[in-house]
């Protein structure tokens, strides 16, 4: 199992952006020290919630400061950007990072993103679909070009030309049913923030993993699961800092997406979050947040191990993107529960079999 670090960026406002960025540069650095496969970073605008508006320019620095952690965009926005900008962009990153990127790719959710870069929502899922087709094949051709019914690209060449294939290295975020079947069809691997219980995600993954044979005619690579993790020698300790602030963090990203709004029944493409909003409306959101503690991974490390087990029983096989900075959880804590986690999980995790792997 790959185990790799999600960056965030958080703010809550009791520190100023220039000591959150000092000290969230420095847990990205320790990352490849303490053993993790790859490093991320979210993309987000305007507000506290998180702050990285340039994922290839956080990973172009990244690369610069390191050998051999892999970079991965989790994920850039393709309806906030210019398709042909974001193929140039990854595959100079490509030659920055000597062929270590990974290109994810999403479709936003935020309304006050949207209305911050003047784009119509209505509109986010036929440009996130004709752009991502566009940039994964000029990344195969090093030519870009489409003409769909948003995207207008007249053909060009895309210089430097791509460093080497992105085969395998391209993922795209899959949290609602249209989202499941844009990844199959373009033939990427999936990412999902686990946000709901096990069940629901492993029937949306093995949806996803049927339909990747049907248009790809092959098996599809693991899923890639984000989680708040918090890894502690004190199970007592670890629950009590979960308790505190993962749910925080829910609390942060229920405010930003505007999760209860009303506005996503209406807009083309988002029905999915429109039933969730209701449900949340009708269950509060404190109840929301406490389940969405429970969703993901914390405790020791033989917890974290059997939870793990728990979800591959469940999902199958699954790479592990850890977010260990957020909602203003104490900065040594957060280097302590990465530096456990990468001596004590990640060497195992590495010598764990897929399921599929031990049933050949």
């Amino acid at each position: 199992m790959e185990c790799g670090i999600q960056m965030l960026f958080q703010n809550p406002g009791n520190l100023s952006d220039e000591e959150v960025y000092t000290a969230e540069l420095k847990l990205a650095k320790l990352a490849e020290p303490f053993g993790f496969d790859s490093i991320w970073c979210v993309e987000h605008h305007f507000t506290d919630y998180t702050m990285c508006p340039d994922v290839t320019q956080f990973l172009s620095y990244m690369a610069g400061c390191t050998s051999r952690i892999k970079l991965g965009t989790g994920a850039v926005i393709l309806p906030w950007h210019d398709p042909l900008r974001v193929a140039e962009e990854i595959a100079l990153l490509d030659y920055y990072s000597n062929g270590r990127t990974i290109l994810g790719m999403g479709r936003g959710l935020a309304r006050l993103e949207y209305e911050g870069f003047r784009e119509d929502m209505n509109q986010s899922r036929t440009k996130f679909n004709e752009a991502a087709r566009m940039i994964t094949k000029a990344l195969e051709t090093g030519f870009a070009e489409y003409d769909g019914e948003v995207v207008k690209q007249p053909r060009v060449e895309i210089r430097p030309r791509p460093l080497k294939s992105f085969a395998g290295r391209t993922f795209s975020v899959a949290m609602s049913p249209d989202s499941i079947d844009a990844g199959a069809e373009l033939g990427s691997q999936i990412m999902l923030f686990m946000q709901r219980p096990i069940e629901q995600m492993a029937a949306e993954v093995n949806r996803y993993r049927e339909l990747y044979r049907k248009h790809q005619g092959r098996e599809p690579l693991p899923v890639l699961c984000n989680d708040f993790i918090i890894c502690d020698d004190s199970a007592e300790r670890a629950e009590e800092m979960a308790r505190k602030y993962i749910a925080a963090y829910f609390l942060t990203a229920a405010n930003h997406y505007e999760m209860a709004g009303s506005h996503f029944a209406g807009t083309k493409g988002y029905a999915a979050y429109g039933d969730a909003a209701r449900m949340l409306q009708e269950l509060g959101l404190d109840k929301v947040a406490d389940a969405f503690v429970d969703f993901q991974i914390w405790g020791t490390p033989q917890q974290i191990f059997e939870k793990l087990e728990t979800r591959q029983k469940d999902l199958g096989d699954f790479q592990l993107n850890g977010c260990f900075s957020f909602a203003g959880m104490p900065y040594d804590y957060c280097e302590r529960s990465m530096k456990l986690y990468g001596a004590r999980c990640i060497p195992e995790l590495h010598n764990w079999k897929s399921p599929s792997a031990s049933a050949a």
